[in-house]
């Protein structure tokens, strides 16, 4: 098998220790909710990116664009990375923050 960019398995992204967040290029973002049913999470993660794929074709379509970049929105929503955190300890939600400028990066 060659060695192309669809044959190759790109490692997991790291991930905080609660497991609430991956972290890309030294960035928070909310991960998807755990307790999400691995059927409906697989059905979430495939209408997100078929989403992303309507985003991607309909750039000289203004209203195309906007229909896809709301269902964007709607399935994270729905996956946990946007909207109400999935979490009830009370612990606030730092998405989208630098590491370094949250607990996450404080060392000991």
């Amino acid at each position: 098998m060659s060695d192309t960019p669809q044959n190759r398995s790109k490692p997991a992204p790291e991930r905080t220790p609660d497991g609430r967040y991956i972290i890309v290029r030294g960035r928070l973002w909310r991960a998807t909710n755990p307790a999400l049913p691995k059927g409906q999470r697989q059905k979430l993660a495939n209408e997100l990116m078929d989403a992303r794929r309507a985003v991607r074709d309909a750039k000289d379509d203004p209203a195309a664009m906007k229909a896809a970049r709301a269902r964007v929105h709607a399935a994270k929503v729905a996956l946990g990375e946007r909207g109400p955190v999935w979490w009830d300890d009370g612990a606030p939600d730092y998405n989208r923050s630098l590491v370094k400028n949250t607990p996450y990066g404080e060392t000991d």
